[in-house]
């Protein structure tokens, strides 16, 4: 399995991102409770947020986030990178 850091950068509608939130984080925690979702969460300042995926490759990654329903919502854009952690406490 791979990593991946995946970057959402918020759009300008906050009002309409707000909406969708709670069905975001729903999906999000379905994904974390599989081990799927590593890490997720906001930046403090509110124009974006990180989620650790760990998945196969980058096209089952691409699959997760389209099922998000922040992607059908058009509230965010993102962004994949994979990501080779090499120290902490996910590292075996």
């Amino acid at each position: 399995m791979a990593r991946f850091a995946v970057e959402l950068v918020f759009g300008p509608d906050r009002e309409k991102r707000l909406a969708v939130r709670p069905e975001h984080r729903e999906y999000i925690t379905s994904l974390a409770e599989k081990g799927v979702v590593l890490a997720s969460g906001p930046y403090a300042d509110d124009t974006g947020a990180l989620i650790i995926y760990e998945a196969a490759d980058e096209a089952s990654v691409k699959e997760i986030i389209a099922a998000d329903p922040y992607t059908p919502a058009n509230v965010a854009e993102w962004r994949i990178r994979e990501w080779n952690a090499l120290l902490g406490s996910w590292v075996a």
